[in-house]
């Protein structure tokens, strides 16, 4: 008796569902979903790229200067958080790969230890650089961030 009532009721959805899609089509409505694209979500780029998540990255350089020392991180999450080192401190924050290989960057959260003034100044104009990014793009195995101002941060991928 289930089975009966429950093969009517599929027969029935199928009906209505059939006659749904012929209506929308010839009042000229999209048949199917119409939801926009979400933003938030790593689209393909003009070349067809999507942005790494859940993948480490370490520092090579910062406008064309080394890193030297203890190299500053960075690993963004499918939760759009991104964390890493900085050169003294860790950081969070979050940050959304937009069309066009676009990487939008919110305001960090920082630990506060307190490091001598070059690895201070360091971190610094990294988190900077990371804050004011721009375009993205994926060369190899760098990840190269492009600053609004013409700066490049360089990274390559970690274990």
């Amino acid at each position: 008796m289930n089975a009966l009532r429950l093969a009517t009721f599929l027969a029935a959805l199928a009906a209505v569902s059939g006659a749904h899609a012929q209506s929308a089509a010839t009042l000229g409505r999209p048949v199917g979903p119409t939801r926009q694209v979400d933003t938030k979500v790593p689209q393909p780029g003009q070349n067809g790229k999507i942005f790494p998540l859940n993948s480490s990255w370490v520092a090579v350089s910062l406008n064309g200067k080394p890193f030297s020392g203890e190299r500053p991180s960075f690993r963004l999450d499918d939760q759009m958080r991104a964390t890493g080192f900085s050169g003294c401190n860790t950081y969070a924050t979050a940050a959304y790969p937009l069309r066009e290989q676009v990487l939008a960057v919110g305001p960090f959260a920082l630990t506060k230890k307190s490091c001598d003034k070059s690895a201070m100044a360091i971190e610094q104009a990294f988190l900077v650089a990371l804050r004011s990014s721009g375009k993205w793009d994926i060369e190899g195995r760098n990840l190269i961030i492009k600053t609004q101002n013409g700066g490049q941060l360089v990274f390559e991928r970690s274990l």
